[in-house]
């Protein structure tokens, strides 16, 4: 079988080739994919070629938000049948490691993450019409969901896991900063669990939009109406909790400023070194935490978009063919006109 691959060889170097797939190896899967979003690690990969220290050295099948169908089993697979509609989970730990041994299995030593350049030989991704993967990777949708959505299982997760060390938003006043589909999806989610009011800031009014469609109670562009964060700098500060979802020193900045002494910032968005005001950390006595990736919350994703508890469609902002790939990458960096842009593969045909 001939299959459509869209395969970065350097910075700004992102070609659609034609490779020959195979059928699937003893329990995998053969999955022929629908449609793949585009994250802001492909970003990086596609503009700057790697995330800080982590470099493209070889070329690399780039993409791990992805969702298709069924389109073979692999000797043992059991519990899976043809054209069943399944998302993808990108993350495959060792379970044998130390941290895999303490259930933190989101930072096993020896993760295998598709479409990462982590690990050499590099880890490759799912924008390709067809891929073979592990059947434990797969997660079955029982319901009637468009592909698209069902591709945002992975995002989601990250929220999910972000949301996980705030264990109870009820009643809580809620600051997201950063409203892209991180952001966006930050504020469902922090909808969902009862937040009593969730603030959301961005540099750009169209990410404000969706974020207000996905349960913002206010939105503020902070660069045409800094002027309104104002009141919740006001004594010292009043959220709660902040999902800081830019990983810019600007918007970490805000965050310490407007949270209430003995508030709790998660830091979703990733940055290199940054200036840190420390003593606002001490002295208002501010809990800051990382959150990496996900585990268990990419299944809970997966039923929260198969059961209709969370609509995740205002995210997707643009479809684009594979063949279309470079265009669609353009398109996605640009914060004015795009927020999840989507690739269209075989599978969606």
């Amino acid at each position: 079988m001939q299959a459509r691959i869209c395969r970065l060889h350097a910075a700004h170097d992102l070609r659609v080739e034609i490779e020959a797939v195979a059928g699937p190896g003893e329990a995998e899967v053969q999955i022929r994919i629908g449609a793949g979003g585009i994250c802001g690690s492909d970003l990086h990969y596609f503009h700057d070629g790697g995330i800080g220290q982590i470099r493209v050295r070889e070329p690399i099948i780039v993409g791990h938000e992805a969702a298709g169908r069924v389109a073979a089993l692999g000797v043992g697979v059991t519990d899976l049948a043809i054209g069943d509609l399944v998302a993808i989970n990108p993350s495959l730990p060792c379970r044998t490691c130390e941290y895999c041994a303490r259930h933190q299995f989101n930072h096993c030593n020896q993760m295998r993450f598709m479409g990462s350049a982590y690990r050499f030989p590099h880890e490759q991704g799912m924008f390709r019409d067809v891929v073979n993967v592990p059947a434990v990777r797969v997660h079955r949708f029982a319901n009637s969901v468009p592909v698209q959505l069902a591709a945002c299982a992975e995002p989601l997760a990250v929220c999910l896991h972000a949301s996980s060390h705030v264990p109870d938003l009820k009643g809580a006043r809620v600051l997201v900063t950063g409203a892209g589909p991180i952001g966006s999806l930050m504020t469902a989610v922090a909808a969902r669990r009862g937040s009593a009011e969730t603030i959301v800031t961005d540099l750009h009014d169209l990410p404000l939009s969706v974020a207000k469609k996905m349960g913002a109670s206010k939105t503020v562009n902070v660069v045409t109406q800094s002027g309104r964060l104002d009141p919740y700098r006001a004594g010292k500060g009043c959220f709660d909790v902040v999902f800081e979802c830019t990983g810019a020193p600007a918007a970490i900045r805000d965050a310490l400023e407007m949270i209430r002494p003995g508030g709790t910032i998660v830091l979703v968005g990733v940055a290199g070194e940054i200036p840190l005001a420390l003593n606002m950390i001490v002295s208002k006595e501010i809990r800051m935490i990382g959150t990496h990736r996900f585990h268990p919350e990419f299944a809970e994703a997966v039923h929260m978009i198969d059961s209709g508890e969370l609509d995740v469609s205002p995210i997707v902002s643009h479809s684009f063919d594979v063949d279309d790939a470079v265009e669609a990458f353009e398109l996605a960096g640009d914060r004015t006109k795009a927020v999840k842009v989507h690739l269209t593969f075989e599978g969606d045909r």
